[in-house]
């Protein structure tokens, strides 16, 4: 059984919860140090996959695509893949420098626009759904795609985006992740709906551990996901830093646990390049 068999099995039978993590590509040397570690001692989790991504319109591919290239050997990896700036002939030679990599899969997004820019964007490809058909049409990489519980920022409705995730599943899509959340009934609604509307695949729920409260609620704002207030009204009310993050990694904690007993086919953290908060967060899931 291949890498990509392997966690795909894993998540469409569910025997139990897969873990898997998020890395970005680091800006410097001792970033790389910190990813490095990280990896290390998040690997004694024996992950499923893990997942790295890379700038907008491309930037730190380079950078990306050697980190790839690094953990492949060593665990099944998704390799990010965006529409934005992108043409055919990169895309494909990108997908053709994963395979040779031996990585497990691609995750295809369109990606954001990067702030101040000027001019259109979008190269070859308008949506994420023309680069899972392309990737389908030129590839044998598994297919992974977004999938966003409180609706992409964008959308016109959650019907909408049901109808867009149904779709990369025709075209090849195998597997979704979810962006950031912190509403367990958001996750349960899409899930849900999106089987009632003939999406079958496993859809994973990204975890994102609130040890820094500030930057957390900041990545929560870009992205559009939506904090209860009773967590706002308890991170403005600590003491001072490290009782907002106890305050954050209980919150996380418990929802990591109320989506597994929900019947979440794995948990997908975002680690930000550490290892501590991804460490408590499992070891208090009970997935350690």
């Amino acid at each position: 059984m291949t890498d990509e068999q392997d966690f795909l099995d894993k998540l469409n039978n569910r025997v139990k919860p897969t873990i898997s993590f998020e890395f970005f590509p680091p800006k410097d040397e001792n970033g790389l140090e910190t990813l490095r570690n990280s990896f290390n001692k998040l690997k004694n989790f024996n992950p499923d996959f893990v997942s790295v991504t890379y700038g907008a319109m491309g930037s730190n591919q380079s950078v990306s695509l050697a980190v790839v290239e690094e953990l492949a050997p060593q665990v099944p990896t998704i390799a990010h893949l965006t529409c934005i700036g992108a043409t055919e002939k990169n895309i494909t030679g990108l997908l053709s420098r994963y395979e040779s990599a031996g990585v497990a899969g691609v995750l295809a997004l369109r990606g954001d626009v990067p702030a101040n820019f000027e001019g259109d964007p979008l190269g070859d490809f308008q949506h994420a759904d023309q680069l899972v058909a392309l990737t389908k049409k030129i590839s044998t990489l598994s297919i992974g795609v977004a999938a966003f519980p409180e609706k992409h920022p964008e959308s016109d409705s959650l019907e909408q985006d049901l109808e867009v995730l149904k779709k990369k599943q025709e075209l090849g899509a195998e597997l979704a992740m979810t962006q950031l959340f912190f509403d367990i009934d958001a996750y349960s609604k899409l899930v849900s709906s999106a089987e009632d509307n003939g999406v079958s695949m496993p859809i994973v729920p990204g975890l994102m551990p609130i040890s820094n409260a500030k930057q957390v609620l900041r990545m929560a704002e870009m992205s559009g996901a939506s904090l209860p207030s009773s967590l706002l009204n308890q991170l403005n009310s600590a003491e001072n830093e490290e009782h907002a993050r106890e305050i954050g990694m209980e919150f996380s904690i418990q929802l990591g646990r109320q989506l597994i007993a929900r019947g979440a086919p794995g948990i997908h953290i975002f680690t930000l390049n550490h290892y501590r908060a991804a460490t408590e967060l499992l070891e208090g899931i009970g997935l350690s």
